[in-house]
This record gives structure tokens, C-alpha cells and sequence, in this order.
């Protein structure tokens, strides 16, 4: 039976039993749920049904989900069954059926599909827990033994392995596992499931969730902990579908099976060895297999490859891959010829692998090429290091020079902990505590900082209120004004100012937009209709298709059944309509004048301005800007029509209407049209412009980087932009004044000024530098590469003097501009070197001090200094070269990382 067969059978079983099929979400969580980095279960995207957040499509829900998980990432090739990615298929009841129908289906399937002889399969069931004050699952025991395994069969194991979890709160409860015994000649006669071994394979698992764990007090079953029984009894199951393949294809191991054989032949073939024949070799191939199929996939749902958050994990993945493949010998090149068969072996099921080829063909080569640069030096210089722990009997390597792998060559730590262990050595240091800097740095805050309990028992009463009263609806697509009547209130504290008060609102209807898609919540106020109660709306709480209001009282108090009016405050709502429709013309533009890999990646759409976080490997360059600029306001001055259209979600696909990766969509969608389309079609759930010259001018106020690969605009609109035009129009009037020349003239005015220093400044270093003439700097600046849309120089020079290398790095930063710079020279036995970068390279991640060091240890020295400057010195002259390559190889990982 083929994996696609799996998939369908399974899949259909339970299509046939009532459930509804859902296609499988994205790898990337919702922007809702901030859980977790990446899809990690089956029921994950299912989490708001499972919670009572959102309503399911239907009571009975089954399907086949892209999974992605790290924990086993070091034991992949190692293994038989081990995978960072797989596919996870499940089926799910919320309040319908529970242990009997699961445990009835499971059986079922089992015995009549996939065709197991009923004297080979055993289950595990929850034994019982004295801190959770729980017995034996009897129920369950008693289901299994009515359908006919026998209690030698049926093993109890303990909380640890058969009670499911979400965290230290919420729903929990138990759950059953089944197994395949393959034999005694896989083990022992007192092997068990559950235990370490391998003579049983679990491959599906029935979670029953019955409980919902809540903090407790004193004496509540002694782990401060109490479980009350849920509304609704629930059922979440999950079964491999990898491991099920090995099974029933009676494969050894699931690299065997069909998805990742062509996989393993394709390794076999570019590397011309043979799987089977050592351990390394089949390591080398089953990583590489496994990888491709997850950067596949990732890069496919929208993830780039970055220095954080899920880009790292991807990072982290593909380099592994990277290094890997140079073991086994692989040309440069190889990862796309990996994509490729992906794509062959599962776009029939997933055809966003086939749609998204481009964009995922371009990060993996530019990954290859860039990581390949590096990965040699890299290598080269780990070996180094073992080598000395070798000779100086030591067993471990300090987390600096881990660091400085990591810094310097783009090695993941955890990459050069696994090269490590291989060697029988570890890691001593905190390498956290060196990583912390860069990670304040470039994690993006979330939250208020509030504190754990504060933040929970928040939740709490905002998950109460909302079941005291039906579902908010919304009407702020129709009207800014809503006659309405209070369902719920709740007092949460003192406000703002002195004598107000704060409380949770629930409204029958609302006109106030509640945050989403990176807009912001709308502001306005709630007044009774005697005019004795008024208060100011500061923020809206979404919770899936419900909300709260969160106001601040300035007279009187509010209560539950009193009517009131709700007023959105006009001014603030159209300037964040506007820039919400202009974020949808920036992607537009962005997709046509770079390319279509261009995706969101992020995003603010407030009153005062918008910022759009786009996947794009380098800065842009003046004319683009200005291109994009042009276009987008070209679009608004011929005001087009701006219409918010229902349909079904493949409906608004095929009409090619761009999607947020990580958004989760039911079967019909609101997609958000420009013009006739054919300028852009959105998913999308905010408010918009009625036409486009609503938006007024549009003027990009920035674009810089905001993480590796992605890239951020800032841009303003309407009176925000007319003011910047006005303050640029006054500096530019005070500018030609000082130059007493007219405003169109001023320009030139400074061009002229600018090219009269660079003629005086070159006379004077001219006469000082002592033998570094003009004609020097005019080569090296010539010299100069271009680096992932950066100069940089690197090169050994003749002067005489550390001062005279100084001076000259200065001329010739004079005459590049935004630059890295490498100089060195060898005098009297000494090396002396330096390193210029400017300010927006070090925003990039090149810091002088580092690249310095990088270099000086080839020499025999250190240094440091500045992120924009440093110095070094060494004394070993004969290895400058070898010095200036490791400094421009650390530059160029630091630009493409």
C-alpha cells in the first residue's frame, strides 16, 4: 500500500463515518497563536475549536497535516523513524463521539483497511495518577475489552506516556495508544509497549480529552493543580502516516519506504555511494532526505531562512543538509536537484510546492551558495580547535569559540555541538549568554511584559465574559455607528486617569474593529442613550469570530442590557483605511518590480503610518524605491474602485488572490479586490478605502532590514504625507538659503561644495600620507565586490606605519562610501590590520571588532574595537593572506546571513 493510498483510505474511512475532510493548514501557526513557531501536531491548527474559541466546520472533522518538529532533529539518520518533517493524520470529534466511537473506529480501520491480524495489535491505557486524582481509564480498558483484545494486550502506563497535556492549564486528559508487535526477533519475550525497544511500533494514538486543568489552592490533589470536567468531551487522534508506511510496506526503517526511496536513490546517485554500506553514508543520505523534504515544505508555506525564530529552524535545517552533502562529495548545486523530487513525489497532494517552486528553487540556492562559501574555512578552523583539545588532553571546547563559529562562518551551534559529539567532545560555557545581545537585538517584543499569572487570570476573565452572551457581530464594514445593547461587563481596575475606570464590554453588535492582519483596533466611544454614561474605547479584544471592548469610563458606569450607542472614531479609521489599502498596493508593487517570491512577512497598519515586512534577500536600490513609489501612487490616482468581495476560498485562489502564510481560512473567505484585480486581490478581513484616490499620496519613508531575508518599508499617506512633503519643502528653502542659491538650484549647489572637499581632502592626504598616493587608493577602491548589494574590500597592502594603514583605510572609505573594509600589511615582522564598516552594514550584522578577530587569529594576535572600526595586530607575517580571506569570508557570511 502506497503512502498516497494510506492517505486516501484513511482519509475516506472516516469521510464515509460522518466526517468532514479538511485540508491541511499551513506549517506556519497562526499569527493568533503564539504557541509555537511551526505546525507541531495534527490537531495544532485546530487548537480555537478544541479551546471554545471558534465554532468548527462541522462536529466531526478529519485530516491529513504538514507537521514539523525539532525535538528529534539529532536523531534523524541515527534512527529508523525519526523526521523533522512528516505528515500526521488524524481524525477529530468536539462533543460528538468519544472513547467508544474512537476506540470502535481505531479497530476498524485498523483490522478491515490496513489489514493488521488482531493477534498483533496491543494498546496502552492511562494507569491512573495519584497527584492528579485519577484513577485507572476504565472506561477505556473496558472498550478494548469489549471489542475483543484480551487484557494481557492491554497495557496500563503512566501519566508520562498515556496522559495528554497542553501545558500546566487547560483542556487535558487521556489517551490510548495502539502498537504493531513485529515479533520476539525485534526484542525480548518481556518487551512491552510503552518501553524502549523496538519490537513494538506505536503508530496511532487516541487522545480523550475530558478535563480542563485549572491552578488550584491549597490541598486541591496535591499539585496545586484541579481538574473539572470539560462542557463537551472531545477526541483528538493522530497516526503517522511515515510510520505507518514502514509498516505496512514492511519496510526496516521509513527511508525505505516510497516517499523517501527516490530520495535516497537520488543521494546514492550524485554521490556515487551506496546506501547500506557504512553507517555515515546512510546517516548522510537519510539527513539529506529528510531535510530536503522540510525545506521544501517550509520554504513553500512562506518561511525564510534568517538568523531568528522559524527562519533560524529553517537556517539551521538547510545548512545541515549544506554539510552533509559536502561529506558525501555532492557538487555544489544539489539542494534544488533534491526540491525538484520533492516536488515529483508529493506535489500531486500538495500543489503549493509546484506554485511556490520559484520562490523555494531561489532561498535554497542562495542558501547553498552562500553557507558553501564559509563552510570550508568553517570547517577548517573547527578542526583547529579539536585538534588542540586533542593535544591538550581536553574534552570540551569553549562556548567563545563556538561563538565565534556561529559569528564568523554562519555555523548554527547546535550543528557544531552534533560535529562535536561526533568527536567525543562538548561544549563548555554559556553560549546563550553570548548569543543574548543579538537576540534582544532581533527578536521582535511580544506582549506587555505583564506576568505569567497576570496575563492568565486576564485570560480567564476574558474567556467568562465571553460565554455569558452570544457571539459579538460585527458590522464596522457597514457602519461606524451602532445602536446596540450590553450583553456582559466586567470591571478590570483603575484606568488611565485619575478617577476612571476600565471595563470589559461585550456588545450584541459592534461597529469597533478588533486587532487583525496587523491592523490596529479602532478607538471611538460608547454612550447609554439617556446620556448619563460615556466612555472612550481603548482597545478590542478578538477572540476567533467574537470580541470584547475594552473602554475607559469618563461619566457614569455601564450595565449588562442597556442599550447604548457605539461611535468609531472617523478620522483615525480612514487614516488607517488608507494605509491598510496602500499596504495592498506596496505588495502589489513589490511582487511586480522584484519578483513574485516577494511575500508578507509581517506588517502594521495603524492611523499614523504602515509598515510591510516582505521576504527579499537584499536592500533595495534608489530606483526601485522610486519605481515602487510611483507605482503605487499611479494606481491611486486613477481611483479605482476598492471592493471586499465573499467567495470560496478556491475561488479567491484561482482568481490568484494572495494569502497571508500562517492564516488560517474557512471555505469562504472575504478577499479584498483592486480595481478590476488585475492590481491586486487579497485575503483579507480589514477595512479599506471605498476608491483608491481616498488614499492620497504615498510616500515610502524608509527601507532597511528586518531580519536576514526579509525586508521592511515604512511608508506614510494622506495628510501624514502631504506634511512630510512640507517639512522636506522647508528644509530644502532653508538649505538653498544657507547656499544662497533658489531651492531648484540646491542640489547642484551641494554636489559642487561636496566635490570641493573631495579635491581638498585628497590634496592634503596627498601631502601627508607618506608614499600611500592617489593612484593606490583609486585601485583598491577598484578592487572593490559587490557583496549581496554591499561594497566590500579586502586586501593586503604596502605602508609603512599601522598609522599610515590607518590613514589609508580612511581615504579609501572616503572614496567608496558605504562600505566593509579589510586592510592589512606585514612591517618589521608584525601584521598589522583594519577594518572599516559603515553604520548601515553594522545593521546588517557586520561589526568590525568580529571581523578583525576572525582575521587576527590567523596571525597570531587580537584586537578590537568599534563596530564601525577596529584594529589588530599578529606575528605571524606569512599568514596575512590567509587572515585577509577568513576576514572577507566572515563579511560576506555576515551580509548573507
Amino acid at each position: 500500500m502506497t503512502s498516497d493510498e494510506i492517505r486516501e483510505r484513511f482519509l475516506s474511512f472516516f469521510e464515509e463515518r460522518g466526517h468532514k475532510r479538511i485540508p491541511s493548514a499551513s506549517l506556519v501557526p497562526s499569527a493568533n497563536d503564539p504557541s509555537a513557531l511551526l505546525t507541531v501536531a495534527g490537531m495544532h491548527p485546530l487548537k480555537p475549536y478544541f479551546l471554545g474559541q471558534e465554532k468548527p466546520p462541522a462536529p466531526r472533522l478529519t485530516s491529513c497535516q504538514k507537521v514539523f518538529r525539532t525535538v528529534d532533529i539529532d536523531n534523524v539518520g541515527n534512527t529508523s523513524r525519526h523526521l523533522t518533517f512528516f505528515e500526521m493524520l488524524g481524525n477529530f470529534s468536539f462533543g460528538d463521539y468519544f472513547k467508544e466511537g474512537a476506540i470502535e473506529y481505531a479497530w476498524t480501520l485498523s483490522r478491515e483497511v490496513f489489514g493488521f491480524d488482531a493477534a498483533d495489535i496491543w494498546v496502552t491505557v492511562f494507569e491512573g495518577d495519584d497527584a492528579l486524582g485519577l484513577g485507572p481509564d476504565e472506561e477505556a480498558i473496558e472498550r478494548w475489552l469489549e471489542i475483543g483484545v484480551p487484557p494481557e494486550r492491554i497495557v496500563r502506563c503512566p501519566r508520562s506516556e498515556n496522559f495528554w497535556e497542553a501545558g500546566p492549564t487547560g483542556p487535558c486528559g487521556p489517551c490510548s495508544e495502539l502498537y504493531i508487535d513485529r515479533g520476539v526477533e525485534y526484542g525480548l519475550p518481556e518487551d512491552l509497549p510503552g518501553g524502549d525497544n523496538e519490537r513494538f511500533l506505536e503508530y496511532w494514538n487516541l487522545v480523550f480529552m475530558q478535563y480542563d486543568q485549572r491552578q488550584g489552592g491549597p490541598g486541591t490533589n496535591g499539585a496545586g493543580s484541579v481538574l473539572r470536567p470539560l462542557p463537551a468531551n472531545n477526541i483528538d487522534t493522530g497516526l503517522g502516516l511515515n510510520r505507518l508506511a514502514a509498516i505496512l510496506q514492511q519496510k526496516e526503517t521509513v527511508f525505505e519506504t516510497d516517499q523517501f526511496a527516490p530520495l535516497i536513490e537520488l543521494g546514492e546517485t550524485l554521490s556515487g555511494r551506496s546506501y547500506g554500506s557504512e553507517h555515515a553514508t546512510d546517516r548522510a543520505l537519510r539527513i539529506l532526505a529528510d531535510h530536503a523534504r522540510a525545506m521544501t515544505f517550509l520554504t513553500a508555506d512562506g518561511v525564510v531562512p534568517s538568523n531568528e525564530d522559524r527562519g533560524y529552524v529553517l537556517r539551521r535545517v538547510m545548512r545541515r543538509a549544506i554539510q552533509q552533502g559536502r561529506n558525501l562529495g555532492l557538487e555544489p548545486g544539489f539542494l534544488t536537484r533534491y526540491s525538484a523530487l520533492v516536488r515529483e513525489v508529493m506535489g500531486k497532494t500538495y500543489p503549493e510546492l509546484y506554485e511556490q517552486a520559484e520562490v523555494t528553487d531561489m532561498w535554497l540556492a542562495t542558501e547553498e551558495e552562500s553557507f558553501g562559501r564559509t563552510l570550508a574555512q568553517g570547517m577548517a578552523t573547527l578542526r583547529e580547535h579539536i585538534d588542540r583539545a586533542r593535544d591538550e588532553g581536553s574534552q570540551t571546547i569553549a562556548a567563545e569559540e563556538v561563538f565565534r563559529l556561529h559569528d564568523t562562518f554562519g555555523f548554527p551551534r547546535e550543528m557544531t555541538e552534533e560535529l562535536l559529539a561526533e568527536e567525543g567532545l562538548t561544549v563548555a560555557g554559556d553560549f546563550e549568554e553570548l548569543m543574548s545581545e543579538q537576540r534582544r537585538r532581533g527578536r521582535v517584543a511580544v506582549g506587555s511584559g505583564g506576568s505569567t499569572d497576570t496575563a492568565g487570570h486576564r485570560e480567564e476573565i476574558v474567556g467568562e465574559l465571553l460565554g455569558e452572551a452570544e457571539p459579538t457581530r460585527f458590522t464596522g464594514y457597514e457602519t461606524k455607528e451602532q445602536d446596540t445593547t450590553i450583553g456582559a461587563v466586567q470591571d478590570v481596575g483603575g484606568g488611565a486617569h485619575e478617577g476612571g475606570r476600565r471595563l470589559l464590554v461585550k456588545l450584541a453588535e459592534s461597529p469597533f474593529y478588533a486587532p487583525g492582519g496587523g491592523q490596529v483596533a479602532d478607538s471611538g466611544t460608547i454612550e447609554c442613550d439617556d446620556g448619563d454614561c460615556r466612555a472612550r474605547v481603548t482597545d478590542v479584544i478578538r477572540r476567533g469570530e467574537d470580541q470584547l471592548v475594552e473602554v475607559e469610563l469618563d461619566a457614569g458606569t455601564l450595565h449588562p442590557g442597556e442599550h447604548v450607542h457605539a461611535r468609531v472614531d472617523r478620522r483615525t479609521r480612514h487614516a488607517t483605511e488608507a494605509n491598510h489599502t496602500a499596504t495592498h498596493l506596496l505588495q502589489a508593487a513589490l511582487r511586480e518590480r522584484l519578483g513574485s517570491h516577494i511575500r508578507q512577512a509581517g506588517s502594521y497598519v495603524g492611523p499614523d503610518k504602515l509598515r510591510f515586512d516582505f521576504s527579499h534577500g537584499q536592500g533595495l536600490g534608489a530606483e526601485e524605491l522610486r519605481d515602487i513609489e510611483d507605482r503605487v501612487n499611479e494606481w491611486i490616482s486613477r481611483n479605482d474602485p476598492v471592493r471586499a468581495i465573499t467567495t470560496t476560498l478556491d475561488e479567491a485562489k484561482g482568481l490568484g488572490a494572495m494569502a497571508l502564510f500562517g492564516e488560517k481560512y474557512g471555505e469562504v473567505v472575504r478577499m479584498v479586490e483592486v480595481g478590476a484585480g488585475e492590481d491586486s486581490r487579497e485575503l483579507c478581513g480589514g477595512t479599506h478605502v471605498r476608491y483608491t484616490a481616498e488614499i492620497g499620496p504615498f510616500r515610502i519613508l524608509s527601507e532597511t532590514s528586518s531580519s536576514a531575508n526579509v525586508r521592511r518599508i515604512e511608508a506614510v499617506t494622506g495628510p501624514a504625507a502631504v506634511e512630510l512633503l512640507r517639512i522636506h519643502d522647508a528644509l530644502l528653502g532653508e538649505i538653498a538659503e544657507q547656499l544662497r542659491t533658489r531651492p531648484e538650484q540646491a542640489t547642484a549647489a551641494v554636489r559642487r561644495l561636496a566635490e570641493e572637499r573631495r579635491r581638498l581632502e585628497k590634496e592634503l592626504a596627498s601631502a601627508t600620507a607618506g608614499g600611500g598616493g592617489g593612484t593606490e587608493v583609486e585601485e583598491l577602491a577598484a578592487a572593490a565586490r559587490e557583496v549581496a548589494g554591499a561594497k566590500v574590500l579586502a586586501s593586503a597592502v604596502e605602508v609603512p606605519d599601522a598609522k599610515a594603514l590607518l590613514e589609508l583605510a580612511d581615504r579609501v572609505k572616503g572614496k567608496l562610501g558605504d562600505a566593509a573594509i579589510l586592510l592589512g600589511t606585514a612591517v618589521d615582522g608584525r601584521v598589522h590590520l583594519i577594518v572599516s564598516v559603515a553604520p548601515d552594514l553594522v545593521a546588517r550584522g557586520v561589526k568590525a571588532g568580529a571581523i578583525v578577530k576572525s582575521a587576527a587569529a590567523l596571525v597570531g594576535g587580537g584586537g578590537g574595537g568599534r563596530d564601525t572600526m577596529a584594529q589588530a595586530g599578529g606575528r605571524d607575517p606569512e599568514k596575512l593572506d590567509e587572515a585577509i580571506a577568513a576576514g572577507a569570508a566572515a563579511i560576506e557570511a555576515a551580509l548573507n546571513g
